[in-house]
């Protein structure tokens, strides 16, 4: 394992979306990386899920230069007002400073509100819950389960495993064939990928 990884940041808040980050946490994290959560405070939070997480940090206490990636989970917070608009600015903060970004589900709304969507291919959910945001980047929307563009990962809420593949692509835990046999296996039960996974030292 490498000692002098970055951390990742996995953003925590109340009523975050639980299911849609573990396939990319779990696989960071057996590849050497340290997950690292973050929230609005260091007070507790609960997801939808009623899972309560202790953050290890407070969003003011962040820094760019600091991390190897911030992950922004989807939460009810981001579509009932601005509680959760501080992330998606540090997340303008991020890509700024060349530090890749990751969001998924209605964290997608959020970095649309942000202006982050407007020159950038992405995706979301669906096209007209970006679009009801008053985003200007509609035009660069993509039906796809998850899109990457200069350093900032876009998924849906279904897609979780997409996420995952893109987001230990980017940071090269997996490439090629490899990478295509994990989104096989976790992602169509593919037996065949468990074969490729196990030969690389990846099962």
């Amino acid at each position: 394992m490498n000692g002098t990884r970055k951390p990742v940041h996995l953003a925590v808040y109340d009523t975050l979306a639980d299911w849609e980050t573990g396939h990319a946490t779990a696989h960071l994290a057996r590849a050497g990386y340290t997950v690292r959560t973050v929230a609005p405070t260091t007070a507790p939070v609960t997801s939808i899920g009623g899972l309560r997480v202790q953050p290890d940090l407070a969003l003011a206490d962040l820094r760019p230069e600091d991390s190897s990636l911030l992950v922004l989970p989807g939460a009810d917070l981001w579509d009932t007002g601005d509680d959760l608009a501080p992330f998606a600015r540090t997340a303008r903060a991020f890509l700024a400073a060349g530090v890749p970004v990751a969001a998924i589900c209605g964290a997608t709304a959020g970095l649309a509100r942000e202006g982050l969507l407007d020159d950038r291919r992405h995706t979301s959910a669906v096209s007209f819950y970006l679009a009801a945001t008053g985003y200007a980047g509609g035009e660069r929307y993509v039906e796809a389960d998850a899109v990457t563009d200069r350093g900032l990962i876009t998924a849906g809420p279904t897609e979780p495993v997409a996420f995952a593949r893109e987001i230990i692509g980017l940071l090269g835990v997996y490439e090629g064939e490899v990478l295509d046999a994990w989104y096989r296996l976790f992602h169509d039960s593919d037996p065949e990928a468990y074969a490729v996974l196990e030969k690389a030292g990846a099962a």
